[in-house]
C-alpha cells in the first residue's frame, strides 16, 4: 500500500486536479494499491481564518469572503464534473456551504471564534476539495470512495493543535481499511475528539494525516506531491543554484525542516519514522521527476553536507559572569525558567570556560527571556556575578547540515574559510557530538551570502562564481569584457570559476543585474540605463547587494574612485586595477590599505600598476617571500619613453619620435606627463614599497630632460613647437652614445634606499640595450641573482596586455576564494 498527499497548490486550480487525475490514472493501471490524502484547495485555509476573523468582528465583510469560497467550489464543480457526477456533488456542497454560512453567522452573532468553533470551520476546506476530487477520481474511471479522516484519526481537544490517541486510531485506520476496498480519498488536516468533535492536526497537518494512515496500515511508502523537485539543498529564492536531494535520512530532514526548510514539517515525520516507511517528495508540475527519498538509510555519496538551511531573524541572548564557573544546575536553571515562560529555545552554545551561555530564541521574544533569566538569577545579579542578559538582534542561524559530516574531517574548516573569505563573522557557533549539523550565528544581513557562500563550498566546489562590479568601460574595460565572454567556456569547464558582471559603470551610467550582464549586451545595458553614474551610490548598491565572492575592478586613472578603495576592502570585497593613484599616493594611506585588505582576508591586487601584463609585482613579491634580498631594481618603466628612445635612432629626429608616440596612443595627451617622468615615479614608488621602503613621490630623483622653454610652453602645440627647437641638443647627445658604442635609455633605478629616474647611456653588456618597439623591462639583482640579473621584459602598455593582466589577477582572486 502506497500513501500519497497533494498538498494546497497542487490543487489549487481545475487545470491542476486534471494533471493529478493523469498521476493517478498511472497508478491504477498498474495495478498499485494506493489511497490519496488532500488538502484544501490552495489558499481556502487563509480565506476562511479571514472569514471568521471578520465575522468575529462584526463586520459583515465576512459575506463576500464566504460567497467566494463557495462560488469556487461550485465552479471547481461544474468544471470538472459531468452528468451524474455533477449532479451528486453539485447539491451536497451547496447544503455543506449553508451550514457553513449558518456557523459564520453565529459567529457574528456572538463575537467571537474559539479555538473549537475555528477547527470545525476550517474542516470545510478539507471536507470540500476532497469530496470534489473523489467524484473527479471516479468519473476517470478509477473506483474510489470519499474518506473523511474524522472517522479514523482520534484525538484529544487540544483544538488548533490536538494530540492524536495512535492506538485507537491505528485501530481505526486498519478497521476501516479492511472493510472498504476502493481508492480512498482523505481529507488532510482534520480528526476528531470524543464525542465526534471536530479538531485539526496543526501545522503540517495534511502530511501528518498521511504520515498515520501509513502507519496504520504498514505502507510500503508515502509520498507527499507538492509544486517543488524534492527537498533542495538551500532556499532556492536565496540560492539560485540550489538542487534537489536525492536522499535523506530522517534526521537530515528533521534537522532541515528545523532550520526553515519548508516542504516537510518534523512533527509529521514521526508516525513514519517510528514505523521507518520511506517517505518520497515530489512534484505535482514534473511527475516523471524521482524528487527526494527520505528513509532511515543514510547515503555514503560524494557529498558529506546534505543541506544548507537557514533562520532568517532571530535574537541571542547571553548569560554571563564569574558566578557561572563550575556551579552545577545552572543550565537546569537557565533553561527551566524559559520553559515556564513558554519560550522555545533554537539554539544553545557553551564555551568550555562556563563563564557564559548563549541561546537563540524568536525575537518577539527576546525582552520576555531576559526579564525571566534575570529574575531566576537576580541573587547572583546582586552580589556581582551575573551580569545582565546581552541581547543582540538582527541575527540569522545558518547551518550545515549530514550524517556523513562525521566521517569526513575538515568540514568545519571549510565551512569557516568559506565564511571568512567573504567577510562573514560568526557571532556563535553550535555542534553536537552527532556532527548532525553546525549551526552559525551571523548577521542578518549577511544571511543570502553565507548560504551562497557555503553553498558553493560544499556542493560546487567545482565551480566559483565570482560577481565583479567594474568601473571604467574605455579601452581596457571593453577589452577585458571581451577576453572574458571569449574564455568564459573555458573557465567554467576547465577551472571551474564562472564570471559574472552584476555592477558595470563608465562616466556617465551604471547599471546592475544580479544573474549577470550579458556580455554581447553589455553596452546597450549601460544606454539605456536610467541611473546616472554616482560612484558614492555604485559603491553603496554593491554593498547592498551583499554577494558572495565580490571582486571591485577599477579600470580608471580616477582618484576620486581610489578613494572609495579603504570602504570597499573593509567591507571584505577584493579590487583588481590599473589605477595607481591609490598605491603611490602617501605612504601612510598604502600601509593602511595593506592592512585592511590583510585583516578582512581580502586580495588588493595591483600587478598591472607597473608593466601592464607583465608580472613585475608578483615576481618582486616572490622573490622576497622566498628568502632573497633584493640588492637593485633596474627598469625601463614606461611604454612611452621605451618607443620614443628606440626611436630615436639616426635618420630620426627626437621630435618626431615623440610626435610618433603620440600619434599611436602610447603617451599621455600631453607627453610632458611622460617625458618628466611623473608615471615613472608613480610605478618606482610602488616597487620600492614593495620592497619594504617608505618610500614617498618626493624622495625619488628625476631627471628633467626637457629644457625650460618646453615645460612652460602654453599648449601641446607650442610644446611640440619647443620640443622641434631642440632637436639638435637631443642628436648631440645620441651621437655622443652611439660613438661609445651605446644607446639612450631612460632609467627607472632603485639601490639600497636611493631611487633615481634619468637619461643613460647604455652598451652592448646592458639588458636595456636590445629592447625595441613600446616594451618594458625591469632587471632585478638579487643575493641569488647576482652574476646573471633576473629579467622581466615584454609590453608595457596597450589594451590587451593590460585587460589580459587584470584578467589573471581576477582569476587569482577567483582561485583565493575557492
Amino acid at each position: 500500500m502506497k500513501v500519497l498527499k497533494f498538498g494546497g497548490s497542487s490543487v489549487a486550480k481545475p487545470e491542476r486536479i486534471r494533471r493529478i487525475v493523469e498521476i493517478l490514472k498511472g497508478y491504477y493501471t498498474k495495478g498499485e494499491k494506493f489511497t490519496v490524502v488532500f488538502s484544501a484547495f490552495g489558499g481556502v485555509t487563509d480565506s476562511l481564518i479571514e472569514m471568521s476573523s471578520l465575522a468575529a468582528k462584526g463586520d459583515e465583510a465576512y459575506l463576500s469572503h464566504f460567497e467566494a469560497f463557495s462560488r469556487r467550489h461550485l465552479d471547481a464543480v461544474e468544471e470538472l464534473l459531468e452528468g451524474e457526477y455533477r449532479n451528486t456533488v453539485y447539491p451536497e456542497l451547496v447544503n455543506n456551504h449553508e451550514v457553513l454560512k449558518n456557523l459564520l453567522y453565529g459567529i457574528f452573532l456572538v463575537r467571537e471564534a474559539s479555538l473549537r468553533t475555528m477547527d470545525y470551520v476550517l474542516s470545510f476546506g478539507e471536507r470540500s476539495s476532497a469530496f470534489i476530487i473523489s467524484h473527479v477520481l471516479r468519473q476517470s474511471g478509477i473506483n474510489t470512495a470519499y474518506l473523511d479522516a474524522r472517522k479514523i484519526i482520534k484525538t484529544d481537544k487540544s483544538f488548533g493543535a490536538a494530540m492524536v490517541d495512535f492506538n485507537l486510531t491505528y485501530q481505526k485506520i486498519r478497521e476501516y481499511y479492511s472493510q472498504n476496498t476502493e481508492v480512498q480519498v482523505v481529507t488532510g488536516f482534520i480528526a476528531s475528539a470524543k464525542g465526534g468533535l471536530t479538531t485539526t492536526l496543526g501545522r503540517g497537518g495534511s502530511d501528518y494525516t498521511a504520515s498515520l494512515i501509513a502507519a496504520g496500515l504498514d505502507a510500503s511508502v508515502i509520498e507527499i506531491w507538492t509544486d517543488v523537485d524534492g527537498v533542495l539543498t538551500a532556499d532556492p529564492r536565496m540560492v539560485k543554484r540550489a538542487f534537489t536531494i536525492s536522499s535523506m535520512t530522517y534526521a537530515e530532514a528533521m534537522e532541515m525542516s528545523h532550520f526553515g526548510a519548508k516542504v516537510i514539517y518534523p512533527p509529521t515525520l514521526q508516525p513514519a519514522l517510528v514505523k521507518k516507511i520511506p517517505l518520497y517528495i515530489k512534484n505535482t508540475f514534473n511527475p516523471s521527476f524521482e524528487g527526494t527519498l527520505i528513509s532511515d538509510k543514510a547515503d555514503l555519496g560524494k557529498h558529506a553536507v546534505k543541506g544548507i538551511s537557514s533562520i532568517s531573524n532571530i535574537a541571542l541572548l547571553t548569560l554571563s559572569g564569574s558566578g557561572l564557573f563550575g556551579v552545577p544546575g545552572i543550565a537546569g536553571r537557565l533553561f527551566t525558567s524559559l520553559a515556564q515562560g513558554g519560550i522555545n529555545v533554537i539554539l544553545i552554545t557553551q564555551g568550555s570556560s562556563e563563564h557564559s551561555i548563549s541561546f537563540a530564541i524568536q525575537p518577539h521574544l527576546a525582552n520576555k527571556a531576559k526579564r525571566r533569566v534575570e529574575e531566576e538569577f537576580e541573587y547572583e545579579a546582586s552580589m556581582g556575578i551575573v551580569d545582565p542578559v546581552k541581547i543582540e538582534e538582527d541575527l540569522s542561524v545558518v547551518a550545515i547540515i549530514g550524517e556523513n559530516m562525521r566521517y569526513q574531517p575538515g568540514i568545519s574548516g571549510r565551512l569557516f574559510q568559506a565564511l571568512g573569505k567573504n567577510g562573514i563573522n560568526a557571532v556563535a557557533i553550535a555542534q553536537g557530538s552527532s556532527e548532525l549539523n553546525i549551526s552559525v550565528v551571523i548577521n542578518r544581513a549577511d544571511e543570502a551570502k553565507a548560504l551562497n557562500a557555503l553553498h558553493e563550498a560544499f556542493f560546487l566546489s567545482d565551480t566559483k562564481e565570482l560577481h565583479l562590479f567594474m568601473v571604467g568601460v574605455g579601452l581596457i574595460g571593453s577589452t577585458l569584457i571581451r577576453q572574458i565572454r571569449e574564455q568564459g567556456k573555458f573557465l567554467k569547464e576547465k577551472r571551474g570559476l564562472e564570471i559574472r558582471i552584476v555592477g558595470l559603470a563608465n562616466s556617465k551610467k551604471m547599471a546592475f543585474m544580479e544573474d549577470g550582464i550579458g556580455l554581447d549586451q553589455w553596452k546597450e545595458v549601460l544606454e539605456q540605463s536610467d541611473t546616472s553614474m554616482d560612484i558614492a551610490i555604485f559603491i553603496g548598491k554593491m554593498k547592498e547587494m551583499n554577494l558572495s565572492n565580490t571582486i571591485f575592478v577599477d579600470n580608471t586613472a580616477n582618484e576620486k574612485i581610489a578613494s572609495y578603495y579603504e570602504s570597499i576592502l573593509d567591507s571584505s570585497i577584493s579590487i583588481s586595477t590599473p589605477n595607481k593613484i591609490a598605491t603611490s599616493s602617501g605612504y601612510l594611506q598604502y600601509q593602511r590599505l595593506k592592512a585592511i585588505a590583510k585583516r578582512r582576508g581580502v586580495q588588493f591586487n595591483y600587478e598591472t600598476n607597473v608593466g601592464a601584463g607583465l608580472p613585475v609585482i608578483s615576481t618582486l613579491n616572490d622573490l622576497i617571500n622566498s628568502g632573497d634580498r633584493i640588492l637593485k631594481i633596474e627598469g625601463v618603466l614606461s611604454g612611452s619613453l621605451s618607443f620614443i628612445f628606440n626611436s630615436f635612432q639616426e635618420g630620426v629626429k627626437f621630435s618626431e619620435a615623440v610626435e610618433e608616440a603620440r600619434r599611436r596612443g602610447y603617451t599621455e595627451p600631453d607627453p610632458r606627463v611622460d617625458l618628466n617622468g611623473v608615471d615613472v615615479r608613480r610605478k618606482l614608488v610602488i616597487l620600492a614599497r614593495e620592497t619594504g621602503l617608505s618610500l614617498e613621490a618626493k624622495d625619488i630623483e628625476v631627471e628633467n630632460i626637457l629644457p625650460a622653454a618646453c615645460q612652460k610652453a602654453e599648449t601641446v602645440e607650442d610644446f611640440l613647437k619647443e620640443v622641434r627647437k631642440v632637436d639638435g641638443q637631443f642628436e648631440k647627445l645620441r651621437k655622443e652614445a652611439e660613438a661609445e658604442g651605446k644607446v639612450l635609455r631612460m632609467i627607472a633605478r632603485l639601490e639600497g634606499k636611493k631611487a633615481s629616474i634619468g637619461l643613460r647611456k647604455v652598451d652592448n653588456s646592458d639588458p636595456f640595450f636590445t629592447l625595441s618597439g613600446s616594451d618594458n623591462m625591469i632587471v632585478f639583482t638579487t643575493e641569488r641573482y647576482k652574476d646573471r640579473p633576473l629579467v622581466v621584459r615584454g609590453p608595457g602598455a596597450g589594451a590587451e596586455v593590460t585587460a589580459a593582466g587584470l584578467f589573471a589577477e581576477i582569476i587569482t582572486i577567483g582561485n583565493y576564494l575557492a
